[in-house]
């Protein structure tokens, strides 16, 4: 298990080369192309204030799905590192670490324990079962709600945007109640992506 990098319950475990350096380079190029596709979904947006709409929740919850927890993880880590080097990878013009202090940093950081807990179930089996798999990734989701309001409310003295006489109320009716409902939509498109990618496995 050490080099195989995803389990046989996972999409990516399905295509694993045999020798130890094929899947080091497979797992390198995987994690590559997963940060473009979270660069994309982050290009995809409808820039509102403080948080952005994104399709990225919904890319980190079907790569995490596919790829399983410590190829998710990695993908996640690697984008990450990628923003903070500088590359325009984030959904703003800004990037580096005065970017991940923002308002939005919280709910990107946030994305490494979804992948692992989504990864996880997907190690476990779940990312063949619509139903189970959609739970996991609504659970995942809110756990990620619950750090970037958190974050949120660490920047409240320092946010224009928050009604300092109610910065709990301001700060959750202006960054995370009008994603709730976006959020469990991308949510099942990640779960029926994955379970459909089984679907057409099985098939061929």
């Amino acid at each position: 298990m050490a080099t195989t990098f995803a389990t046989p319950n996972t999409l990516l475990g399905l295509y694993q080369p045999k020798s130890r350096t094929a899947r080091l380079v497979s797992a390198v190029a995987v994690a590559f192309l997963g940060s473009i596709l979270l660069t994309i979904s982050a290009k995809i947006n409808v820039p509102v204030w403080p948080v952005p709409v994104t399709l990225q929740t919904m890319a980190v919850a079907a790569l995490a799905a596919g790829l399983g927890a410590r190829m998710g993880m990695a993908t996640i880590a690697l984008y990450l590192a990628q923003g903070l080097a500088g590359l325009p990878v984030f959904a703003g013009a800004g990037a580096g670490l005065p970017y991940l202090m923002g308002p939005t940093g919280g709910f990107i950081l946030s994305w490494l324990p979804m992948a692992f807990l989504i990864g996880y179930a997907a190690d476990k089996g779940l990312s063949r079962r619509v139903v189970p798999l959609f739970a996991v990734m609504v659970g995942a989701s809110i756990f990620g709600f619950a750090i970037g309001f958190a974050w949120l409310l660490i920047l409240s003295g320092q946010a224009g945007w928050i009604d300092q006489s109610n910065v709990v109320m301001s700060a959750y009716k202006g960054a995370v109640e009008p994603f709730i409902v976006w959020d469990i939509v991308k949510m099942a498109f990640a779960a029926l992506s994955v379970v459909a990618g089984w679907a057409l496995l099985k098939r061929n």
